[in-house]
């Protein structure tokens, strides 16, 4: 199976990351400006423009993020993760398959970047794919500032486990399989009313001091600190009401590759 490892630059194996795999975070903000400010200061991301409305967010050189302007303001602001295929119109109809919907077909982004689609899951949970070109996805991941995790909050888990069991077997539950992508309850919390969406985690090295930062920029923790199998994490949304979780990884894990 191909690798589901980042390499010591954060590239996956050389030729891109196994499908299944988490290989990019994108946010869809009302002031892309604003966003700059923001995670820039939260994460010590600098930013280059890179086609539209839409900015490169880069960590000591490397990709790690893009954010964007929000085409239509009735759109929510959002983060959306996108998962790697090397065939997105495939995975496409295997998700249509499923019981999942398409939100946006496969599309050619920028010069030669790759290709994008947004789908949904059986519950409504929307999420990206991403068919590499020249842009193969996280430069870094793993590290503080970085990508670190997502979590799936569904209202029916086994449902999810079947539905991206099926589509990401190898990526998930394979042999060599070290995965980013977690399914819990909504309930477990949130709002049992509130609808099945992923989060997107954001490593960190002080949860606590980071939600400090937060704070002081403009945002608000959503959901207080909590422990997971996979470190410590907090759940805020940014000065323009995009939710994401800050991730403090436990010491065994802090240097996961």
């Amino acid at each position: 199976m191909a690798e589901n490892r980042a390499s010591a630059d954060g590239t996956g194996n050389g030729e891109g990351y196994a499908e299944g795999v988490p290989c990019w975070v994108d946010a869809q903000l009302p002031d892309v400006e604003a966003g700059k400010r923001f995670y820039g200061e939260l994460f010590g991301w600098d930013f280059e423009e890179v086609y539209d409305s839409t900015v490169l967010a880069r960590l000591d050189g490397e990709p790690v993020a893009s954010l964007a302007r929000k085409a239509d303001g009735r759109f929510p602001t959002v983060w959306t993760v996108f998962f790697a295929t090397p065939d997105a119109e495939a995975l496409v109809r295997r998700i249509r398959a499923a019981g999942g919907q398409v939100v946006t077909a496969p599309v050619e982004i920028g010069e030669g970047l790759g290709r994008a689609a947004l789908v949904t899951d059986p519950e409504g949970a929307v999420f990206g794919l991403w068919q590499a070109g020249g842009h193969q996805g996280f430069g870094r991941r793993h590290e503080p500032g970085t990508f670190g995790w997502v979590e799936l909050y569904a209202r029916d888990t086994e449902v999810a486990n079947t539905f991206y069991g099926g589509l990401f077997a190898d990526a998930l539950f394979g042999p060599d399989a070290e995965p980013d992508f977690g399914r819990a309850a909504v309930a477990e919390r949130f709002s049992a009313m509130m609808p099945p969406h992923f989060v997107v985690h954001f490593q960190v090295a002080d949860c606590a001091e980071v939600l400090g930062t937060v704070n002081r920029l403009g945002g608000r923790v959503q959901v207080p600190p909590f422990e997971t199998s996979y470190g410590t994490v907090a759940v805020v949304t940014d000065n323009q009401g995009a939710s994401f979780a800050v991730l403090e990884r436990r010491a065994a894990r802090e240097n996961l590759t």
